[in-house]
């Protein structure tokens, strides 16, 4: 396995910011309304990779794609975190039935602790756009490419659409330094990573076209 890479923003997920996290895609219409779109995405992209009967949702944070996951009656979930608080309260969380399909697992993203070819799709939504360091990014997608024997989903923010223009400007008008956690990245330059880690990409899919950032990728292993 490769060395542990912990980037800044992941040392928040304490218990505290946990139980935050739970309550923050819930919190009013227009986050229940994208967290339907991105379970629309979800499963989506899931069928595209076949129904993968074994899947690692990594990272899993709180569990919300838990009992989506679990729709397919004979899937086995594996839901590993960073963070040991976000795995637990995921546990803690979700209904007995969704969490009895799964298997819970303290991981870094960047040194996954399985064997190679351990599971038939590794799912990752909401990790990508948090990498701003192309050598780390290359390091988690050599880890997903190791650790998958078929497919990768993911999700990142991506160039090309109206608001990645509108935070790039405001970026310029803010003129900001120094620490960032969210990184908008050219679809050229995250497609070029994926073929050099070993993938081909069999889909994309825009959370929605041609306005939001979100894009949902469907990676499969050459």
């Amino acid at each position: 396995m490769t060395k542990r890479i912990e980037l800044d923003f992941s040392r928040k997920y304490n218990q505290t910011h946990a139980q935050k996290y739970l309550r923050k895609h819930k919190d009013g219409l227009a986050r229940t309304l994208s967290h339907r779109r991105d379970e629309q995405l979800a499963r989506r992209a899931l069928a595209l990779a076949g129904e993968p009967g074994l899947v690692m949702d990594l990272p899993c944070g709180a569990g919300r794609f838990w009992p989506l996951l679990a729709e397919k009656a004979n899937r086995v979930i594996i839901g590993a975190d960073n963070s040991a608080d976000m795995v637990n309260i995921a546990c803690a969380s979700q209904a007995a039935e969704v969490v009895k399909r799964v298997q819970p697992l303290q991981t870094s993203a960047f040194a996954i602790d399985m064997p190679d070819n351990a599971v038939d799709s590794i799912f990752s939504m909401r990790l990508l756009h948090h990498v701003g360091d192309p050598q780390h990014r290359a390091t988690l997608l050599k880890e997903f490419h190791r650790v998958t024997r078929d497919s990768v989903i993911i999700s990142l923010w991506v160039d090309g659409n109206f608001k990645a223009w509108k935070r790039k400007r405001a970026e310029r008008n803010r003129q900001q330094e120094g620490y960032q956690n969210r990184f908008v990245l050219p679809v050229d330059t995250v497609e070029a990573e994926f073929m050099h880690a070993g993938f081909r990409i069999q889909e994309r899919l825009d959370f929605l076209p041609f306005y939001a950032m979100w894009r949902v990728y469907v990676l499969r292993k050459r």
